[in-house]
């Protein structure tokens, strides 16, 4: 089997481990464990809790993406105080710059950037896939060229992707996997199952921090019997404390992501482990995720859409920029308990902010995204827990906040 330390002819393997602990010697089985508190019971929607070295998580929840080390814009104290309770990174981007030896050398993802609750990075592979015709894929990992850095090519293993997970030290780390877009040919969806199983493998044997969670990733597409081919490699692989589901939102239509994923999750996937849908952040769409059984979400869409002016709200998708909101008075939403809806800044003034493009502007409507998701969560779990969450589904999807974005 291939380990981290070869050399590839062309380009290089980052194989340095920062980390000097033997964390062999200091393994704690209790670190990781899903607590299942309810189940609703006319849906497949959960309420749990996955505890952490770093806090515990309660599920459902979605989890801010903060991709370079940073809720872009907003400081780690303001992403608590809105209530976030976990917070995503990125690999490939931090592995790019600063690189993850001098985020080790500063003590780890959590002194880094002053989140001291658990944090979660993806393996960076969506990131990697997405480079198209600067990648080259085969068996033992892949290869690829960081256009959006400075160009040089790089080349990732299993092993050497663990290794780059371990320096950054994250609570939760996902193993290498490769994601197939939409649409695409059974036989390439059917390829990108067998190699992210067999890199699972590796991953598992490579992985080797206890203080760390790693999650499998079950891929497959649109394509029921696939996915559970997938859950079930990754069973026979070992005791992974958690499972991502990843190749959704990839471009298909969210009906069609819906036909796969609530056989997946009622049907085949693990009880006792808590369950990750990767990427989805859409607030009608996190909704029927977790009356299908899912137990966790990430998503760049609330900042990234607020940095272009848009807000979530229980009116559907709002445009600041718009003119009709030029001398609106009201909050952004009036249901809204957020620092912003409650704090006086008035509609009229973010059309003013994000109109003469002040940074503020997308500071104030990020809060008020993320914490309209979390806050959604926060009721999806409160209804889970009193047995009535197909009501909570019935009454959003008869609202006007039912607007996909």
């Amino acid at each position: 089997m291939p380990d981290g330390s070869k050399k590839a002819q062309g380009f290089t393997t980052k194989i340095s481990c920062v980390y000097t602990e033997n964390w062999a010697e200091k393994k704690e089985d209790s670190w990781f464990t899903y607590e299942l508190l309810a189940e609703d019971p006319k849906t497949h929607a959960r309420a749990g809790v996955f505890h952490t070295p770093h806090g515990d998580i309660p599920t459902p929840i979605f989890m801010p993406v903060g991709t370079k080390a940073t809720v872009k814009g907003l400081m780690t104290d303001t992403v608590r105080d809105l209530g976030a309770k976990i917070i995503l990174a990125n690999t490939y981007h931090l592995s790019q710059r600063p690189g993850d030896e001098l985020v080790a050398q500063m003590g780890g993802l959590h002194d880094f950037m002053q989140w001291h609750g658990p944090i979660l990075t993806d393996s960076g592979g969506f990131q990697v896939f997405s480079h198209e015709e600067f990648m080259k894929l085969s068996d033992e990992g892949v290869k690829f060229r960081a256009v959006d850095y400075d160009g040089a090519w790089s080349y990732w293993t299993p092993e050497t992707n663990m290794q780059i997970a371990q320096n950054l030290g994250a609570d939760i780390v996902m193993q290498l996997d490769q994601c197939v877009g939409y649409p695409a040919e059974r036989k390439k969806v059917e390829r990108g199952v067998e190699l992210s199983s067999a890199w699972a493998e590796r991953c598992f044997k490579a992985h080797t921090r206890p203080d760390q969670a790693l999650f499998g990733i079950v891929q497959g597409g649109m394509h029921l019997d696939l996915r559970k081919r997938s859950i079930e490699h990754l069973e026979s692989i070992g005791d992974f404390p958690g499972y991502g589901i990843g190749g959704y939102s990839v471009g298909e239509p969210h009906e069609l992501m819906f036909e796969t994923l609530a056989p997946l999750c009622a049907d085949y996937m693990p009880r006792n482990k808590p369950r990750y849908l990767m990427g989805v952040g859409n607030p009608s769409t996190l909704i029927r995720g977790v009356a299908c059984g899912i137990d966790m979400f990430d998503c760049v869409l609330p900042t990234r859409t607020a940095r272009m002016g848009t807000a979530f709200s229980h009116e559907g998708r709002m445009n600041l920029k718009n003119a009709k909101y030029f001398a609106d008075a009201g909050p952004i939403d009036v249901k809204c308990t957020c620092p912003v809806c409650t704090g006086g800044y008035s509609r009229a003034y973010i059309n003013h902010l994000v109109k003469q493009h002040e940074m503020l502007g997308g500071q104030l409507l990020s809060m008020h995204n993320i914490y309209f998701l979390l806050e959604l969560m926060r009721q999806a779990r409160e209804a889970i827990l009193a047995g009535t969450y197909s009501d909570f589904v019935e009454e959003w999807e008869n609202s006007e906040g039912v607007v996909d974005f």
